[in-house]
């Protein structure tokens, strides 16, 4: 289930994969390539400058957040660990026009 929701996301434009850790953030940006092979999720291609692999034994659910901030709202798929650790967020980016409106088209999408 996890592939087909990843294979899904990877799909969508102007998406931001974002992995933190206690000492690091990195960033992804799509389009991206996806593929299995056993547990392992690839998000990219290994030459590329960058990818990911998601083990995906060891994610156990997924989130939609939609989340108020002052001058806007943020909306995500974040996806956690058995401890509810957030583990990777796929970010929905270029949601707003210059003037800070929320485009139609793009919520539709989410």
């Amino acid at each position: 289930m996890l592939f087909e929701l990843l294979s899904d996301i990877v799909t969508i434009e102007n998406l931001l994969f974002v992995v933190k850790s206690e000492g690091a953030t990195s960033e992804i940006r799509s389009p991206l390539s996806i593929k299995q092979r056993e547990k392992w999720i690839t998000l990219g291609e290994n030459d590329d400058p960058a990818h990911m692999h998601v083990n995906s034994e060891l994610i156990s659910h997924a989130k939609f957040v939609q989340e108020e901030k002052p001058e806007r709202t943020s909306f995500s798929v974040r996806f956690y660990n058995k401890d509810n650790q957030r583990v990777l967020a796929a970010f929905f980016t270029k949601m707003y026009d210059d003037s800070k409106t929320l485009i139609p088209e793009r919520k539709k999408n989410v």
